[in-house]
């Protein structure tokens, strides 16, 4: 596996192997290792995982932290570790992100799979309010590990995994932990989603309390020009980890293999 960590780019990690490239794209909270479980049901398979600026590895590099310098971001590693032939998996703002980027109809990209993704269209019950409150769901370790037991997840995650959501979601700059929740949960990015031209499999957990099904439904499908749709019961929003290999089997039905 490469690592890379340049002072104008995001950290992420190459693993060689079969194409096309799954490029993982991490939820508000989380970081490249969010896909670790996943990838490593991946064998084989060429993938990349991002550290988003301003979170885990890559919490120095400076501002902003908007949507749309995450998709710049997003772009600029594809081109620096040399991946053309490709399938974007967002999960979360990283769903959010995917849209974007996939609607700049970047060279190579086969697909996009959106993972308990924010939809294109904001949910009704974004109101500045729920923002606000939204903005201190990180603020400190009893406040994340509230968040993950009771809102975050549906499932008993191992104990490794539970430290690991806590150290991910308090390794971030204040104004990139800060960003998803005052003004990228609300921007209304349906112009964007209607550009995108590849298929789409838009997954979302049974109860998910953060990007519901019928959100998904309502506020993202009807926005892809193709999308599949699916449930994967019994989970929360942290589907890559409550339910990593129902979501690896997913994915490579969706992107097999070459």
């Amino acid at each position: 596996m490469n690592t890379t960590q340049q002072t104008h780019l995001p950290a992420y990690d190459h693993r060689p192997g079969t194409g096309p490239t799954l490029v993982f794209l991490h939820y508000w909270g989380g970081s490249a290792r969010t896909w670790d479980l996943v990838v490593d049901r991946l064998a084989d398979r060429d993938t990349l995982t991002v550290d988003f600026r301003g979170w885990s590895r890559s919490s120095g590099l400076p501002g902003p932290y908007t949507l749309g310098q995450l998709a710049d971001d997003t772009l600029a590693v594809l081109a620096d570790a040399g991946v053309t032939d490709h399938v974007l998996v967002g999960h979360s703002m990283g769903g959010k992100v995917a849209q974007m980027v996939a609607a700049t109809r970047p060279d190579g990209l086969r697909g996009i799979v959106l993972v308990g993704s924010g939809p294109a269209k904001p949910a009704a019950r974004i109101t500045d309010e729920y923002r606000e409150a939204l903005s201190h769901a990180y603020d400190s370790t009893e406040s994340v590990a509230g968040a993950r037991d009771h809102i975050l997840t549906a499932t008993e995650l191992p104990a490794s995994v539970k430290a690991r959501i806590v150290i991910d979601s308090r390794t971030v700059t204040d104004a990139a932990r800060t960003e998803w929740p005052l003004r990228g949960i609300a921007q209304d990015i349906t112009e964007h989603t209607r550009m995108v031209r590849v298929p789409a499999l838009v997954v979302a957990g049974e109860n998910d309390q953060v990007e519901p099904v019928d959100v998904l439904r309502r506020n993202l499908v009807p926005y892809l020009s193709q999308a599949d749709f699916m449930v994967i019961p019994c989970t929360g929003h942290l589907i890559p980890l409550e339910a990593p290999a129902d979501l690896a089997d997913a994915i490579t039905a969706f992107a097999p293999a070459a």
